[in-house]
């Protein structure tokens, strides 16, 4: 009589662990759903932000030396400086890394319209200088529509047609038009690190005012960097360029692609605007 009386209560409660179970099962489903909904619209929203009437054209080449390059061809005009604090990937802006920075001192020339983009900052580690150093700047005028490479230590030394539309981007000179010295050149702008295999990044025009932002997503020396460039870049017709921060620091972020080099964050990138 007590076994008979116990073989019902055990199925009722297993009938109520499976209820239990078969429930939670369907509110863990509901959630997922849910989840997957949002991720997918948060998708959708990102990917058109990054392709939105930006003028730029994505492209990667493997030079003859071995080193993978991924480049952003757009036209100076597009393009603007501006302090991010963050990984390029994460900012959901077209463009790559700029200058030399230590914490959240920005070490390289940064300026547009002749305002340090890292001004919030205090008096030192704006972006008014190449600090400790004069360094090539890569520097495009509003006024002319034209990029040239400066050497110089501040921003103020600069020279542009109309100080008010102007942006200038530090770095070290690529000295691309003069091979039997560029390393010289590097050097005696304390190019950091120059034999290293590093991540690398950089910024180059060519003839008819093309401007490329390059990062390579293999490691090599700034001599090796530098023949891929030259050997892949702009069908031979580059005029100059500048090395920016490299190793960690490498990052690209577009519709097509993501570089975040170690994922550290950056001060401070070239974007894409327009």
């Amino acid at each position: 009589m007590d076994m008979k009386e116990r073989a019902p209560m055990g199925r009722k409660r297993w009938f109520a662990v499976g209820g239990i179970l078969a429930g939670i099962l369907m509110v863990l489903g509901v959630m997922l759903y849910f989840m997957i909904i949002a991720l997918g619209n948060r998708s959708a929203m990102d990917i058109p932000k990054l392709e939105e009437a930006l003028h730029y054209t994505y492209f990667s080449e493997t030079s003859a030396n071995g080193m993978e390059l991924h480049v952003l061809k757009t036209k100076a005009a597009y393009v603007t400086l501006e302090t991010i604090n963050n990984n390029v990937t994460l900012t959901n802006k077209v463009g790559i890394n700029g200058g030399f920075f230590y914490g959240n001192q920005l070490l390289s020339i940064g300026v547009v319209n002749s305002l340090p983009v890292n001004k919030e900052i205090g008096s030192y580690g704006t972006g008014a200088e190449n600090v400790k150093y004069a360094r090539g700047t890569l520097v495009w005028d509003g006024a002319s529509d034209s990029l040239s490479v400066q050497v110089a230590s501040k921003a103020s030394e600069l020279k542009v047609k109309d100080h008010t539309r102007f942006w200038a981007q530090g770095g070290i000179s690529m000295s691309l038009g003069n091979d039997a010295e560029w390393i010289q050149q590097a050097a005696a702008e304390h190019a950091p690190f120059p034999d290293d295999d590093r991540l690398r990044s950089a910024a180059a025009y060519d003839q008819s005012g093309q401007l490329y932002l390059i990062v390579s997503k293999t490691k090599g020396s700034l001599s090796v960097f530098r023949e891929a460039i030259v050997d892949s870049i702009g069908d031979g017709k580059l005029v100059d360029g500048i090395f920016l921060d490299g190793d960690g620091s490498s990052q690209l972020l577009s519709s097509e692609a993501s570089l975040p080099g170690d994922n550290r964050p950056v001060v401070q990138m070239l974007r894409v605007v327009k």
